[in-house]
């Protein structure tokens, strides 16, 4: 079972990565839930994403104690980090958040895809550099499944975005952090 609660600023594209998670997970063959929630300033204020990956049905869409945490700023590490279950993984982009986690339960990941992202004029998709690196330590879905799914899932009318897309996702899985 996989709970994942995913959380940042508008704009970060959680909701994206959200929706790439599920995907995913639909084209394995598994019981999904992509639950978004966002302030009604959207860009620039909080986000975050309740996804589900099952091998069962879903009986709610709402994750409240999430077996993995994606925390792309400070205020979303500060709220969900105890809320992630005993167990569990919390992913930091650390370019952002200045915190590591106190916690001896859980594992804890500190990427700095934001960083990564900007030093490979891949400005914008920290959230893609993120998916590589929790897919690769989750084993949530292989890289290659995983790619595909992402390359498949994008619009025609942004096919250029495909190389961007997979350059991204390229880094966060050869990150050793």
């Amino acid at each position: 079972m996989s709970n994942i609660l995913l959380a940042g600023f508008g704009g970060q594209g959680i909701l994206f990565a959200g929706k790439q998670i599920v995907l995913a997970g639909m084209r394995d063959g598994k019981y999904v839930s992509w639950l978004p929630s966002y302030g009604p300033e959207m860009r620039g204020g909080t986000c975050n994403c309740s996804v589900i990956v099952e091998d069962e049905p879903i009986g709610s869409p709402l994750v409240t104690k999430p077996d993995i945490l994606l925390a792309f700023n400070t205020p979303s590490f500060d709220k969900f980090e105890s809320k992630v279950v005993k167990g569990g993984m919390i992913f930091v982009d650390s370019s952002l958040v200045n915190k590591k986690s106190e916690r001896d339960d859980i594992q804890a990941f500190y990427i700095p895809a934001t960083e990564l992202a900007n030093e490979n004029d891949l400005t914008g998709m920290a959230n893609v550099i993120m998916l590589g690196y929790i897919i690769k330590k989750t084993g949530l879905f292989s890289e290659e499944f995983f790619k595909e799914s992402l390359t498949s899932g994008i619009p025609a009318h942004k096919a250029h975005l495909a190389e961007v897309n997979n350059k991204a996702l390229a880094i966060g899985f050869g990150y050793e952090g």
